[in-house]
């Protein structure tokens, strides 16, 4: 099991005001996914070093070109691939994202991967390391470089109850649809960042709570409060 107690929650915002709570991936869980991948790189290249050992010189250039491509490119043929992990990653319940949450790109997942050679310095990854345990979110420098986060699959849910707030009527009387809005849109309060959730309730503003001291998210907010019962 990965020590949830190392990590934290990374929110981060989508173009549509969406909130999402991203879980960085901590040193130790990101440790064990890279150990798996490298045993599966290792029983790829003994495999080959067996199969190729009989061609002789030829054999051994295609060698030499499979373990570059390995080393270089399996990261990132599995990044790109749905899961976006490589069986390491999947092992430990982890994926790349970017920084917003959306799928990583393969221009981010190349850039990502080469610069593994820096966070290598100035042996065993010890940079790379170093940085990771000085971050919140356990960037390395391939991630710093590239936009992209290391997270666990499953992401912190940020659903609940509705926020809380004192039971207010209407302004005027709601249709049932305008009524299932409201309250929809109460429910979504957690996921959505305040600034969206103030945008929403300024549309719905005429049906929102006399209250000229309150904002309109706060107004509207006592509207639903007041519809699923709480009077």
């Amino acid at each position: 099991m990965t020590p949830a107690a190392l990590d934290t929650v990374f929110i981060s915002e989508t173009p549509e005001g969406i909130a999402l709570a991203l879980r960085p991936a901590g040193m130790m869980s990101r440790s064990y996914a890279y150990m798996i991948d490298a045993l599966i790189r290792f029983a790829v290249i003994l495999a080959a070093a067996t199969l190729l050992s009989s061609l002789s010189r030829f054999g051994g250039g295609v060698f030499l070109i499979g373990v570059f491509a390995l080393e270089w490119f399996y990261p990132v043929v599995f990044e790109l691939m749905p899961g976006a992990a490589t069986p390491g990653k999947r092992a430990m319940g982890l994926r790349v994202v970017m920084d917003s949450g959306l799928p990583v790109t393969p221009a981010a997942s190349l850039v990502r991967n080469l610069l593994r050679a820096a966070d290598f310095l100035p042996v065993g990854y010890a940079l790379g390391l170093l940085l990771m345990l000085l971050r919140p979110d356990f960037k390395r420098i391939g991630d710093l470089a590239a936009g992209t986060l290391v997270v666990h699959a499953t992401s912190a849910t940020l659903d609940g109850p509705l926020p809380a707030a004192e039971p207010a009527p209407p302004a005027r009387a709601l249709s049932s649809r305008e009524q299932a809005a409201i309250v929809a849109w109460a429910g979504r309060a957690a996921r959505l960042t305040p600034e969206r959730l103030e945008e929403l309730a300024v549309l719905a503003s005429p049906a929102a709570a006399r209250d000229a001291q309150a904002s309109h998210t706060a107004r509207l907010l006592r509207v639903a409060q007041w519809l699923v019962g709480n009077r």
